[in-house]
């Protein structure tokens, strides 16, 4: 909501925009009146909205003109006043002179416009059925009042539908020519059902709608009065209710109905309590909370983030097969503007014998992007509305900072459940079939289509009874430039085939530009194993090479098979990245 309001009085000279301000702040009428009031400001403890509130008297608008250069300057107004004398016919029918102009530029700088009829106390009848074709007419008119500065009627009620005008707007929710709400409108409320729903049924019971309640205006709703709720949208729709819930029909009508009666502050509450901006728009400090990462740190899901993540996924398991089908992920993302996941995460986590994400791969893709890109991370978590189920401040609360590497380093010890695993080697050697039997995918099942290829692999092991998470990177075979992202990991392999001679030489050139001084440790992997070996063209063959540098003996590794592939070297490597100083200091002798 914006931190303070400015409203602009415009109209015909002696229509009495003065002494409406005068009026105001004395709370009596003035004797005398000056040519122009100066602007006032109101301090937000004695206004309704708790919001500061200016106001800029406009004096002797004659002619369109002048008006174009006050909303050309968007310090000078977030709403317009355009005042009128009720005892003046010409008045009147100046408003329409002034509101086209404002209507023509106002697409240009959008601010709303509220027609105020002043000196209601020199007539016995209403201005409104003079001013009514003029509303009629022109339907993005917010509201009419009139009003007496000299008694004083209708001052502070002017100056709070001004105030509300611009923290509650119509404009971006309701359509009064189709007295229906706005798509923009519709698609924010739908995501907030659809949050709010949180078993996925399609309607909100008691309990979701107090939870709800509770989320948007911190008081629950007496029984009663959810009954009442439900019995207003059953007496105005078939379709409202269904088994004692309110369904999206019957949610979307209630706002309808608020913004009908006037209420617009209910529906701005709920869109703002759910991230959304004036222009229904998620805002950019709601979906990417501030958050600081050290140097050397690494980001992880905490355990509320994972227990929130479960419940997702058990939300959308509509058949609790332990996995998602592509139709299960679609209705998951229905939050989200955009689908977030590609045909490539099939091939970077664990799939069913159908190909559906598991439960397992579900929370390891979630672990990778925030490891990978937090702010993505917290962008999704936003989406899914995380802040505001778990009920904190933002989503940044899901985040784990880990401490800097050096600390692990000298303590021997690390706090860490995610490690990184660079995975190097020349063109062809294996790399990509190392990772996806990661996965449990032989030779057979891999996909070779490189539009869905991912370069990533990511799953859990176990080392000493606790799970941790295992990430795999495929680096791209260019010896001339490996990047600090190549580098950066803890800890590498370098994979080589055994029936290519040409292999393990990319691997040795590697290992020695890069990691010979590094204290990161190195596994060599000679994969293909179920293969001939041949001859390395290389000056040391791989066991000599690995021998002289204190490496441990190549691993030999192979995914053409039709047995259960074994994840015995994929626990090597993370008990490896856990404790690689002790591990480097004594020489790998522990494996």
């Amino acid at each position: 909501m914006r931190k303070d309001v400015r409203i602009l009085l415009v109209g015909e000279p002696k229509v009495g925009k003065t002494s409406l301000i005068m009026s105001l702040v004395s709370e009596e009428f003035p004797d005398e009146v000056p040519l122009r009031a100066e602007e006032i400001t109101i301090p937000a403890d004695v206004t309704p909205e708790r919001v500061p509130t200016h106001i800029v008297d406009y004096s002797d608008i004659v002619c369109a003109s002048q008006l174009i250069i006050c909303l050309f300057s968007p310090l000078q107004a977030n709403v317009i006043c355009i005042v009128y004398s009720v005892n003046n016919k010409k008045s009147i029918e100046k408003v329409s002179v002034i509101y086209i102009c404002a209507h023509n530029e106002r697409l240009y700088y959008r601010v709303p416009l509220i027609l105020v009829g002043n000196k209601s106390d020199l007539v016995e009848h209403s201005s409104m059925e003079t001013i009514l074709p003029i509303m009629n007419q022109y339907q993005d008119i917010e509201t009419c009042v009139e009003c007496s500065a000299k008694n004083l009627k209708n001052i502070s009620e002017l100056f709070y539908y001004a105030q509300k005008a611009v923290l509650h707007p119509t404009g971006p929710l309701y359509c009064p020519e189709e007295k229906e709400l706005k798509p923009s409108c519709i698609k924010a409320l739908t995501r907030i059902f659809k949050v709010s729903d949180l078993d996925n049924d399609g309607i909100l019971n008691d309990n979701e709608l107090n939870f709800f309640q509770r989320t948007c205006f911190n008081t629950p709703l007496a029984p009663q009065a959810l009954e009442d709720v439900k019995n207003v949208v059953r007496r105005n729709m078939n379709d409202g209710v269904k088994d004692n819930g309110l369904t999206l029909k019957g949610f979307l009508f209630l706002h309808t109905l608020f913004i009908q009666r006037g209420r617009h502050e209910t529906t701005w509450t709920v869109l703002r309590r759910f991230g959304y901006d004036d222009d229904l728009e998620l805002t950019q400090e709601y979906l990417f909370p501030v958050i600081k990462i050290p140097p050397d740190c690494t980001t992880e899901l905490n355990h509320n983030a994972y227990l929130f993540l479960q419940s997702v996924f058990d939300k959308h398991d509509k058949d609790r097969d332990c996995a998602l089908s592509p139709d299960e992920v679609k209705d998951l993302f229905k939050v989200f503007p955009y689908m977030p996941w590609g045909p490539d995460v099939n091939n970077t986590v664990c799939t069913n014998d159908q190909g559906w994400i598991t439960y397992q791969g579900y929370l390891s893709q979630w672990t990778l992007t925030t490891y990978l890109d937090v702010q993505r991370s917290l962008e999704y978590l936003g989406y899914l509305g995380y802040s505001i189920i778990y009920e904190q401040e933002s989503q940044a609360a899901a985040i784990t900072v880990t401490r800097n590497k050096r600390i692990d380093l000298q303590k021997k010890q690390t706090q860490r459940s995610v490690f990184r695993c660079n995975v190097l080697g020349a063109r062809g050697s294996g790399k990509s079939g190392f990772l996806q039997a990661f996965l449990g995918k032989n030779l057979q099942v891999s996909v070779d289509d490189e539009d869905h290829k991912s370069l990533y692999a990511i799953s859990t092991t176990y080392v000493y009874g606790q799970e941790k998470y295992l990430l795999l990177h495929e680096v791209m075979p260019d010896f001339d430039f490996l990047s600090e992202a190549d580098l950066a990991c803890d800890v590498v392999c370098l994979v080589y085939d055994i029936n290519n001679p040409r292999t393990f030489e990319y691997c040795a050139k590697v290992y020695k530009q890069y990691f010979i001084d590094s204290k990161t440790p190195c596994v060599v992997i000679a994969a293909k194993s179920d293969l001939h070996e041949v001859r390395q063209h290389y000056s040391l063959s791989p066991q000599d090479f690995c021998r002289k540098h204190k490496l441990h003996p190549p691993q030999p590794f192979t995914c053409n098979t039709t047995d259960a592939l074994s994840k015995d070297i994929y626990t090597r490597l993370t008990t490896m990245a856990i404790h690689f100083l002790m591990l480097v200091s004594q020489r790998y002798e522990s494996l």
